[in-house]
């Protein structure tokens, strides 16, 4: 029988906390029992019983300023988005004019402290590869109290990589950093428990939490679903919106037959022979966009009731321990999701948003959107859709081989595309000032030699 006593040395010399140990060990235990986590198709129902965002916003009145001084806006912010050629923290990387993903965070932040006269929080969830950089950029705002650690810092753990054939701590000794790897972002549970701003929050009488991913920026706290996530009295809201084609590989929120409890089922969860049925966007409609709402003090009851520990299902991704080598030690990285939580709250609803709540930025065709014109931030950092566009955003494929990384932006300039359906670039392409496109357009240049594209209107179907 593989012992755990080995990872507790290892994280306590560490010093992580115990909260972090405890849920580790809970993911070890399940990788050396070889559960499978496997929801087959049969265990599940559709989920339909889903609330409507549109009409709650319709029939609701705003927060008042007593109830938006009970909430924490908590934005995910550990990523290095390394798949766009970033070298630092996602939320660093401009995105309207000279604002960054942070600027327009705390831009929100700071709407919500003017119009509720209170001093509203907002927790970053920084990991090892994004602490520095974002601490340092906040000094711009240290006036307003952004930039001190101790008051916007949630810091994410880390866990040690388990080597395959034995089961024990991985040990490379050229980097001993990479022993180590995030648990995912489920570890927000044990990182608010651990950390002591799970009881300082709940001391400071912070009852409800909004979490979302920093590179989300459709994501902003509303003042009228906080009213009515309040008054609903659910412990625990997860926004989902409509599975389209693009999106049938992803994971599909369900319902668990023996409790008619929702959950999350990942493609990972799904049996072989169930595949046809996990990508049926008819009947699974709705996937998690990671923007959660959350009681605080439900969190904390489910916490102590369950020894420290939140029982998300556990991810087991094979990897080596150095990324760069595939000839060395084949290695285990545990994660949990943080969506996954869903299943440990009774009484958890999801709601229905529209694609504006929605703008995640995983490509340069989505940077590029974001940039543009069809997208527009006002002075307390909202974002959202042009009003020309009715709530539909368009499509944008930009030529992947190109346009991976961020740096190539750079070449393609900014047409306006506020009136495009669908835009598809294949080819080396440079858009002059005052380049408009408009309806369905391919454009496609099979030469080396950059394309230029004059100022003017580009219409196509």
């Amino acid at each position: 029988m593989s012992s755990f006593t080995p990872f507790e040395e290892k994280m306590t010399a560490a010093g992580i906390s115990t909260a972090a140990i405890k849920a580790f060990n809970r993911c070890y235990s399940s990788l050396v029992a070889n559960e499978s986590g496997m929801i087959s198709e049969d265990s599940i129902s559709p989920a339909d019983n889903v609330a409507e965002w549109d009409e709650i916003i319709a029939t609701t009145a705003p927060a008042d300023k007593d109830l938006i001084a009970q909430c924490v806006c908590i934005k995910l912010n550990g990523g290095l988005g390394t798949s766009m050629g970033l070298q630092k923290a996602k939320s660093l990387l401009k995105v309207k004019g000279e604002d960054t993903f942070l600027d327009l965070i705390v831009k929100q932040v700071k709407h919500l402290r003017e119009v509720s006269g209170t001093p509203v929080r907002l927790l970053l969830m920084n990991s090892f590869s994004t602490s520095a950089d974002t601490l340092d950029y906040l000094k711009k705002y240290a006036a307003d109290g952004f930039a001190d650690a101790n008051q916007v810092e949630l810091m994410q753990n880390r866990v040690p990589k388990i080597a395959a054939d034995t089961l024990t701590p991985a040990e490379y000794a050229p980097q001993p950093e990479l022993e180590w790897c995030p648990p995912g972002h489920g570890d927000l549970y044990p990182a608010l428990l651990g950390s002591g701003w799970l009881d300082k929050l709940l001391a400071d009488g912070v009852k409800y939490a909004f979490i979302s991913n920093s590179d989300n920026l459709g994501a902003q706290l509303d003042m009228k679903f906080l009213r009515w996530f309040a008054e609903s009295c659910a412990p625990f809201v997860m926004e989902v919106t409509r599975r389209t084609e693009a999106d049938k590989k992803g994971g599909h929120l369900a319902v668990r037959n023996s409790d008619n409890q929702l959950i999350l089922r990942e493609v990972a969860q799904c049996p072989d022979e169930d595949i046809p049925e996990f990508q049926n966007i008819a009947k699974h409609r709705y996937f998690n966009t990671n923007t959660l709402w959350i009681r605080l003090d439900a969190l904390k009851e489910i916490l102590d009731s369950n020894g420290g520990v939140l029982p998300l299902p556990m991810i087991r991704n094979s990897k080596t321990v150095n990324p760069r080598d595939g000839e060395s030690t084949k290695v285990f990285q545990l994660e949990t999701a943080m969506g996954a939580g869903i299943e440990c709250f009774p009484g958890a609803r999801a709601v229905n948003v529209p694609r504006t709540r929605f703008f995640p930025v995983k490509t340069c065709s989505d940077l590029l959107m974001l940039r543009s014109d069809a997208v527009q931030v006002d002075a307390t950092g909202k974002v959202a859709l042009a009003p020309e566009r009715n709530g539909v955003a368009p499509i944008i494929d930009l030529d992947s081989k190109l346009y991976k990384l961020v740096d190539s932006l750079d070449g393609l300039g900014l047409p306006s595309l506020i009136g495009v359906t669908k835009l598809t670039l294949r080819g080396k392409f440079h858009f002059a000032d005052g380049a408009i496109l408009q309806g369905e357009l391919l454009m496609e240049n099979p030469d080396d030699a950059t394309k230029e594209v004059a100022p003017g209107v580009y219409a196509g179907a």
